[in-house]
């Protein structure tokens, strides 16, 4: 494996977490979302990785190097919050409203988590850049 293979590698990590953080910040913007039915209310929503292995994956890169993708973004499967307010606008006829079934406390640890990883995707790059920056200067 040469060192641009770890700069592709580490690339679709970045990529890949840039769609975690995405997912992560569009959960957050909707967990105080209410609505009028269970089928409406907003559900939290994950991405789904897979690994590419080196030769699983013909034309991934220059020598088929592996990496990581998406796959899928997939709804969680928690039903939604429930809500006795009969005053709410948007309450059925029974008096409830449904809440979004986004955890903001995991939310905010998959943010942590997936930040931590994009960081270290990043210095792996920087890493990988300065060795070959030092492999070009031994021959000088």
């Amino acid at each position: 494996m040469s060192l641009f293979n770890v700069m592709e590698i580490s690339g679709s990590a970045l990529t890949a977490q840039s769609v975690r953080l995405n997912t992560i910040a569009s959960n957050l913007a909707n967990a105080e979302v209410v609505a009028s039915k269970p089928e409406s209310a907003y559900r939290a929503r994950h991405p789904v990785f897979s690994t590419l292995l080196n030769g699983a994956m013909s034309g991934f890169g220059r020598n088929g190097m592996g990496g990581v993708r998406v796959d899928r973004i997939v709804e969680s499967k928690v039903e939604p919050g429930k809500e006795f307010s009969p005053a709410h606008p948007m309450a059925d006829e029974e008096g409830y409203i449904y809440l979004s079934n986004v955890n903001t406390v995991d939310e905010m640890a998959n943010m942590i988590s997936a930040s931590r990883s994009y960081q270290s995707s990043v210095e792996a790059m920087n890493t990988t850049k300065q060795l070959i920056m030092r492999t070009l200067n031994l021959g000088k």
